[in-house]
């Protein structure tokens, strides 16, 4: 039996500035061959648990590529062939099953539906091969990708800390029907709503009652249940909340399940978009608070889902109001880090910091923030997570410098990061837990490595191209009437 095993993985924002060759995905590791499989084997992600369970049935491992790049722009033409075009060709070499770990909204320079496109090609090559598939709870489910495709799932944490699991459950459908213990049938719908990101934490309504109802059908028999929330930072026709049930040959009692769950989150529509508040008095307001560390959120420039890392608002207006004892991570400066390494740990340097990125599609121009510390510390960005999310996947930030200036340590990295593990903090020298006040560039992945230690959690309406406030953004080909785009 030989078994395909392969990772493919990126969220586009199709608003972001940010371009995604083949490069980005380097800088995150993309691994071609035995070296995916060396580099995935031990970690708590699907790949991880797709081997473990080939493994266990003494399955021949073909692991063509895993690439994952943080999100950002299209994928180029390029990039988009190298993966799937790897995929493919191991399949076409032979095959009996085919384990994908996805993402479920990667649009590319050559087709807005990345992963459908991915599976309908494989579905050419070897028409009867079984294929499961994990995908991120923010996946844009599409019609090509559940109809080319044996069991498809998703994961019912944000932040994502259930991947091994999940990557599991739908391992073991598979190979379930391999052995013709199950027939897995799948219905699957969605309903017209931009659903927000920042409102989609699995401890936070409506997703807690939602991903609760999924458990519960689950739990009644069906296969597999998943809620997706979508990710609205995708102009794309299919962008949108959607469900989907893997059933045991009962096809109706998995369309009953659908629509039952999409019901739900319909008439919990308004639950989804996030209320605004002046940044000036969420700043002030953490001021007052004593217990730390306070987290503060630059959620419209988290480049988790496509941020430029390098957007200074949120930063000054904390500096203005004269916070003390104040971590940030991070800022996107490549050019402030090598200024930084010239200068040597101790120096005392003045910067233009951040602000290197223009942002048409919400017509911003880049606006960089002078700032004058010491470089306190100096490292090539590389550290191991030990958190419960992406846990022992090594993270490469790059030449990465600390920027002290006295009332703020500001980490400045090279390549795009977003901070779900303290390690951004600590492989550089700062104690998070020691902090008064941690400035976050994340939306709710944060919660994964600094839920625990923080006291209060504060979200700060700044600028970004992944700010919440649709009115900023023009949205060209999503499907119309959506809400909350449409009254509807």
């Amino acid at each position: 039996m030989r078994a395909v095993i392969a990772m493919m993985k990126h969220e586009t924002n199709t608003f972001s500035p940010i371009p995604t060759p083949w490069a980005r995905f380097e800088e995150w590791g993309a691994y071609l061959g035995d070296d995916a499989l060396r580099a995935y084997e031990h970690t708590a992600m699907p790949m991880g648990a797709y081997i473990k369970l080939a493994r266990a049935e003494g399955m021949e491992i073909v692991t063509p590529v895993a690439a994952e790049a943080m999100p950002s722009g299209p994928v180029s033409a390029d990039a988009y062939e190298r993966m799937a075009g790897a995929i493919c060709d191991a399949v076409r070499r032979g095959c009996d099953v085919v384990m994908l770990d996805l993402h479920g909204a990667m649009v590319s320079e050559v087709t807005p539906d990345g992963e459908g496109t991915l599976l309908e090609r494989i579905r050419a090559i070897a028409p009867e091969v079984p294929i499961c598939v994990t995908c991120d709870l923010h996946a844009n489910l599409t019609k090509k990708m559940v109809r080319n495709c044996t069991a498809l799932i998703g994961y019912k944490t944000y932040p994502h800390v259930d991947m091994y699991e999940v990557g599991e459950q739908v391992g073991r459908i598979l190979l379930r029907a391999l052995r013709g213990e199950v027939k897995p049938v799948m219905a699957w719908g969605n309903r017209p709503l931009l659903a927000q990101t920042l409102r989609m934490g699995h401890k936070d309504e409506p997703m807690k009652t939602l991903l609760a109802m999924a458990r519960e059908a689950e739990a009644q028999g069906l296969l597999a249940v998943t809620v997706f929330g979508g990710f609205p930072m995708a102009d794309f026709a299919d962008a949108g909340l959607s469900t989907i049930v893997v059933a045991d040959g009962d096809a109706p009692a998995a369309q009953a399940a659908v629509d039952w769950l999409l019901e739900a989150a319909w008439e919990r529509r308004e639950a989804f978009l996030h209320r605004h508040e002046p940044l000036d008095e969420v700043v002030a307001r953490a001021k007052q608070l004593t217990e730390f560390p306070v987290l503060l959120l630059d959620h419209a420039d988290n480049v988790g889902s496509g941020g430029s890392e390098d957007v200074m608002t949120v930063i000054a207006e904390v500096m203005r109001q004269e916070l003390d004892d104040v971590a940030v991570a991070a800022v996107w400066d490549p050019q402030a880090v090598q200024e930084m390494m010239k200068a040597g740990v101790g120096a005392e340097v003045t910067i233009k910091l951040g602000g290197k990125t223009d942002m048409p599609s919400i017509g911003r121009r880049a606006e960089s923030l002078p700032v004058t510390g010491r470089v306190r510390t100096l490292t090539d960005g590389s550290f191991v997570v030990r958190g419960p999310m992406y846990t022992g996947v090594t993270v490469q930030m790059g030449p990465t410098a600390v920027l002290d200036t006295g009332r703020m340590k500001i980490v400045v990295v090279s390549r795009h990061h977003e901070p779900w593990d303290i390690g951004v903090f600590t492989s550089v020298g700062i104690e998070p837990t020691q902090m008064k006040y941690l400035v976050l560039k994340s939306r709710i992945h944060y919660r994964a490595g600094f839920e625990p230690i923080g006291k209060h959690t504060l979200t700060c309406d700044g600028i970004g191209v992944t700010t919440s406030d649709n009115r900023l953004l023009k949205f060209e080909h999503v499907r119309r009437p959506i809400y909350p785009l449409d009254p509807m």
